[in-house]
């Protein structure tokens, strides 16, 4: 089920973003206008009859309007903004019309052509998208009909037998392109609608003129074309407000097309599953309309939240580093911290890798005790260590109860108040120690967070990972500090003071993400959470999706855990009151709701590319991927990182942040159906090392950890 959802889910927002783009003349739109041809194939009788043109059962017979009768006709609405006021004209002179629909704008706005029938007035078809029908094929010819009627039943029940051509003219105009056309319709039933007076209002000629070119001569009958749609209609209505009771002085009405030939309706009222399929249509379109305002909504979160975190990380980052690398800049009254430090090593399993990691302590240019926590492994990882026979490295042994047991049971065994924790997979340098424990010169500081860094970066999965950690991680870290709401010290690098942690209860089992939950617990709790950018320690990402789903899902998941676990400090006073107004919010918006929402700038440009309009799209998206890259930029600055990893940035936010937004749905999917997740390891490769060298094992090894699965 949490595969399918996501998966339907997707399917429904491309079927709502197709539509869309269908009922915008974004999709299947051919604006394509045959010239003029010539007319040797066109009866005598069309070119030189009336406006009305019947061809149905083989006929061509021509009808013209009665005099001091006239026909107001209406193409391409109905429009949300100009058809309200000409139907409000109309109404007021207590005149008829006829408008010509078009499929498109009849779906979206329904409710104006249930107006117009419910008003006396009489409805034909324009087509659905407004193509030349002389360059269509007759199945394309069938859809245009089809869907324009299917609109009509939808919104107010009936269907109609009128018909106006797109770009259509005068009858002696008829050609041998466009007369083809004319007889296919009247073999599928419909009476084809052009007109004798044009009143060119299309062209915003003013009010004057629209008024002239609009009325006959002579009080004679005539078949007149205006536009309620289509642009600008602003002429039209003053024209038509003027116009009516002048008209109606010398005797003329105003009449639809049947009312003035005498003729029964030519509206037919639709029933039965014809009805409900309408209905059904105008569902959709009102769903996709309101999805697509909700994806835009969206979109318009995403970018501002993606442009204020990387303008806060930017602006705090550089605040911090100014801070923490100015000349004779202490942490605190009691800084340099000498005191002996005990290093806690949970392991589950980790025979391949935890003689690096335990090696790579031995090289501390701080003194340190190391407790390593076997979990129960079956794999002879405790005697592996006892065996190293390395001075101050304990083992201790319980039986399989996961990390934050594991670490628990550390924190009972540790010799010394200031403890760090590290995971079984990751390798210290000679001064992680020393620089992690730095920030408790500062008697207010209960935990300080590390560099993590990717060693294995030379995959292009562990390159994405690496722009990740040093963009993402360590300048939100930078940023977090700064405004003293941390939300998470990485379980591969992490020191705490013993105080602080029994204040708290020690590590918890209630989440899946125990070092985002003990560090909420913490601030909640009156502690500083710090970060120090030296404390550099090198872990192995996950080298295939499958690995790398299974621990972005349990961070994800876990980090929803731990907010909803501390929610209530929203409403507390106090440290934990601030957390909650300014810690929680932040942690929620560019953690959760940001990643969840992101995908939608690829979505709005794949639709944009597809759809138009392209170069705005591109350049809007290239637009968002360059503040991106400058901050990814500044991050490998401050970090003094090689800068060519950075070539695979855009490939990484096309990529990478759909796979982070699919592992976020899940996660949520999971919350809301009270789904749980189990502990599994990941494998690895075990040859990580720090600079230097020194500490790596045989190539092909695999480490373990603590990482959740489906």
């Amino acid at each position: 089920m949490r595969l399918l959802l996501p998966a339907l889910l997707l399917v429904a927002l491309v079927a709502m973003l197709m539509l869309r783009g269908y009922v915008h003349s974004e999709i299947l739109a051919d604006h394509r206008v045959q010239p003029e041809a010539s007319a040797d194939k066109v009866p005598q009788s069309v070119l030189d009859g009336g406006p009305v043109i019947d061809t149905r059962n083989g006929r061509t017979d021509t009808l013209r309007i009665p005099d001091h009768h006239l026909v107001l006709t209406f193409d391409d609405g109905p429009d949300p903004k100009w058809t309200p006021k000409v139907l409000d004209v109309l109404k007021k002179h207590h005149a008829h019309a006829v408008f010509f629909v078009t499929g498109t704008m009849a779906s979206r706005y329904p409710d104006l052509v249930e107006r117009m029938v419910a008003e006396g007035h009489e409805i034909g078809l324009h087509t659905f998208n407004h193509p030349d029908l002389s360059y269509q094929s007759k199945k394309r010819i069938d859809w245009e009909l089809t869907q324009n009627q299917l609109a009509l039943a939808g919104a107010a029940g009936i269907r109609t037998s009128l018909f106006r051509p797109p770009y259509s003219s005068f009858a002696d105009a008829m050609d041998d392109k466009s007369w083809p056309v004319t007889r296919y319709i009247g073999s599928r039933g419909y009476i084809t609608v052009v007109n004798n007076t044009d009143s060119e209002d299309w062209q915003r000629p003013g009010v004057g003129e629209i008024i002239r070119n609009a009325t006959p001569h002579g009080g004679k009958g005539a078949i007149v074309l205006m536009h309620d749609s289509g642009g600008d209609r602003h002429q039209t209505v003053q024209a038509l407000d003027r116009f009516l009771p002048t008209l109606a002085a010398e005797g003329y009405r105003f009449d639809n097309l049947t009312e003035a030939l005498g003729a029964p309706s030519a509206h037919t009222p639709v029933t039965g599953t014809d009805l409900w399929k309408g209905k059904a249509w105008i569902f959709l379109v009102r769903a996709s309309e309101t999805v697509t305002d909700v994806l835009a909504a969206g979109l318009a979160v995403v970018g501002t939240l993606v442009i204020s975190r990387f303008l806060l990380m930017l602006a705090l980052s550089a605040a911090h580093a100014r801070k923490v690398r100015r000349h004779g800049f202490r942490w605190g009254p009691d800084a340099p911290v000498t005191e002996p430090v005990s290093v806690l090593v949970p392991a589950y399993n980790e025979a391949k890798c935890i003689e690096n990691t335990v090696r790579s302590l031995m090289t501390s240019e701080h003194p340190v005790e190391v407790v390593v926590v076997d979990d129960g492994s079956t794999d002879g990882t405790a005697r592996i260590v006892e065996n190293l026979g390395l001075p101050g490295v304990r083992v201790v042994r319980q039986l399989n109860a996961g990390k934050p047991s594991a670490l628990n049971r550390g924190i009972a065994n540790a010799s010394h108040d200031l403890i760090v924790m590290m995971d079984g997979d990751t390798v210290f340098e000679p001064a992680t120690v020393r620089e992690l424990v730095q920030p408790f010169a500062d008697p207010r500081v209960g935990a300080v967070a590390g560099n993590a860094k990717v060693g294995n970066k030379d995959t292009l999965i562990g390159a994405w990972q690496h722009i990740e950690y040093v963009m993402g991680f360590n300048l939100d870290r930078r940023m977090y500090d700064v405004l003293r709401c941390m939300p998470t010290i990485p379980g591969a690098v992490g020191a705490f003071r013993r105080t602080a942690l029994n204040r708290v209860g020690g590590m918890s089992d209630d989440t899946l993400a125990e070092d985002t939950d003990i560090t909420m617990a913490l601030h909640r709790d009156g502690w500083k959470v710090v970060y120090a950018e030296k404390a550099r320690a090198w872990t192995e990402a996950p080298e295939s999706v499958q690995q790398l789903w299974s621990q972005r899902y349990r961070w994800s998941y876990g980090t929803m855990q731990a907010i909803w676990k501390h929610r209530r400090a929203v409403v507390e006073r106090g440290p934990s009151g601030r957390f909650g107004r300014v810690g929680l919010p932040l942690v929620s918006l560019f953690m959760v709701v940001a990643p969840l929402l992101a995908p939608l700038i690829d979505v709005f440009l794949l639709y944009g590319i597809v759809f138009g309009p392209t170069q705005k799209t591109v350049v809007a998206w290239l637009g968002v991927l360059a503040v991106q890259a400058v901050c990814a930029a500044y991050a490998f600055r401050l970090d003094r990182e090689r800068m060519t990893h950075l070539i695979s940035l855009p490939l990484q936010q096309l990529l990478y942040r759909q796979l982070m937004y699919v592992v976020l749905l899940q996660s949520w999917i999971t919350a809301l159906t009270g789904g749980r997740l189990r502990w599994q390891k990941l494998r690895r490769t075990g040859v990580v090392e720090a600079p230097g060298g020194g500490t790596s094992g045989p190539a092909g090894q695999h480490l373990t950890d603590w990482s959740s699965t489906v």
